[in-house]
């Protein structure tokens, strides 16, 4: 890349980070603001977190020390159905819905309602998009290549003719994670129609630039955080395209395959992509709430402490990743390096963010809903927003996402030492530490689940 290139580039991403400090400047409300729309926080019961708790304890490790037929393990990975494909009328149709509601995003954010749970823009980006559409990534399969507006718009235009620097690797992806979940607790992303297409607006503008400078297959799938994210999430899920179609697997069974993560900097967005669902739980609780003050009290700016412990908790969780696959390596006694041993138990810890964001949203999408379709049948003059208070009993269930989670973690991770180490004790030991991660991400999740629901101080 030529040092002109590089230049306008750095220059383009400094100017988007001015526009967006301005856009936040304005007011501090938590982006999450829609979040308490459910009625009642739901606590769990102290004794439901435990017994969780220990539950999957108790399940991991007799999944990592009996289910050791390493034929059974395989036929289960190896399963799959061809499905029926799609029509390319359809798949066009798809596209041409994904850049109208882009556009229906920008104009109803900045003339339609300022009410948020009248305004057609916050609900479909956060309740639709964020929360609903998010969990069929998982759950069913990632159609965002398909709806993507930006790489629909991106292909049209010329360019691509520029080499992406490969020093970089994934990295700006993880930092533009992180950066846009920092943004969202901080400002009034979900509450202010106005800041919400203007944000829209400006990543607009970055990404495609960014195709258009190095390509959207390059952009797409190395740099764009969204993209990443929907591509890390759909690999959970029982159903993906492919050459010949659309394919039908057990849930998770492509996680224990070769090549999926293939370096430290995916490794690092992995981590990244389950730390910030914890990090936005987090900030909703009392414990959090007592901290910031204390931190705020002695005169450090309320954005820096919420920034502060965003970074501090995502070196913690890629840390205890990264001292995990060193002890695995040391048990499993392996000519493996540690670089190789992380990239390939990586993909086991995605079904642990996939259960958590069930967990986190679910209530979410459900409690708002009927808002939702309301403002989609009559986006010119939305009906008062309906909210659904949910039953006692859904805090059990939200337990019960997370467990699931776990436990097809531990199992994935439990195939992928079957498939990496040739003998049977060396995969057995090779899980220890793994399996004791897990449980440990396991259990902040549960413990935030179990927590009531309140406003994060400051924001």
């Amino acid at each position: 890349m030529s040092g002109r290139t590089r230049t306008r580039s750095l220059d383009a991403a400094l100017a988007a980070t001015v526009v967006l400090t301005a856009l936040t400047g304005r007011a501090l409300a938590h982006g999450g603001s829609l979040r308490g729309a459910s009625g009642d926080s739901l606590s769990v019961p102290t004794w439901l977190f435990l017994l969780t708790g220990g539950g999957a304890v108790s399940a991991s490790f007799l999944l990592a020390s009996f289910v050791t037929d390493r034929a059974f393990i395989r036929a289960l990975h190896d399963w799959r159905r061809r499905l029926a494909t799609l029509n390319d009328h359809l798949v066009t149709a798809t596209r041409a819905v994904g850049v109208l509601a882009l556009a229906a995003i920008v104009v109803a954010g900045f003339v339609g309602p300022s009410a948020p749970r009248r305004n057609i823009a916050i609900l479909v980006v956060w309740v639709g998009w964020w929360a609903g559409f998010t969990a069929t990534t998982y759950l069913v399969g990632n159609a965002w290549p398909a709806i993507n507006p930006w790489r629909t718009i991106a292909d049209l235009l010329p360019g691509g003719t520029t080499d992406y620097p490969e020093r970089l690797g994934a990295w700006p992806s993880v930092a533009g994670l992180l950066a846009l979940v920092w943004l969202e607790v901080v400002s009034p992303l979900a509450s202010d129609p106005d800041l919400l297409a203007g944000v829209v607006l400006v990543y607009s503008a970055v990404t495609l630039a960014g195709a258009a400078v190095y390509g959207t297959d390059r952009w797409f799938g190395t740099v764009d955080p969204v993209a990443r994210v929907f591509c890390y999430y759909g690999r959970v899920a029982p159903v993906r395209r492919t050459d010949d179609g659309f394919e039908l697997r057990l849930p998770g069974a492509r996680l224990a395959e070769t090549k999926l993560v293939t370096g430290f900097d995916e490794v690092a967005f992995v981590v990244a992509l389950l730390w910030v669902t914890t990090y936005d739980g987090l900030v909703a609780t009392d414990l959090w709430a007592d901290a910031a003050r204390a931190v705020v009290g002695i005169g450090v700016p309320p954005r820096v402490v919420y920034l502060a412990a965003l970074l501090a908790g995502y070196v913690f969780f890629l840390g205890v990743y990264w001292l995990a696959a060193r002890l695995a390596r040391r048990s499993a006694d392996t000519y493996l390096t540690l670089a190789a041993i992380a990239r390939r138990f990586a993909p086991s810890l995605l079904p642990i963010a996939a259960g958590y964001h069930l967990a986190h949203y679910l209530g979410y999408f459900l409690a708002l809903s009927p808002t939702l379709f309301g403002a989609l049948a009559s986006p010119l003059s939305p009906p008062q927003a309906v909210v659904i208070v949910l039953p006692a009993w859904f805090g059990g269930l939200q337990m019960s996402f997370v467990l699931l989670g776990h436990l097809l973690a531990v199992w994935v991770a439990h195939a992928t030492a079957y498939r990496l180490f040739p003998m049977r004790l060396q995969a057995v030991r090779s899980q220890y530490a793994l399996v004791v991660v897990m449980i440990l991400y396991t259990m902040t999740s549960m413990w935030i689940v179990s927590q009531p629901s309140v406003d994060p101080p400051y924001v």
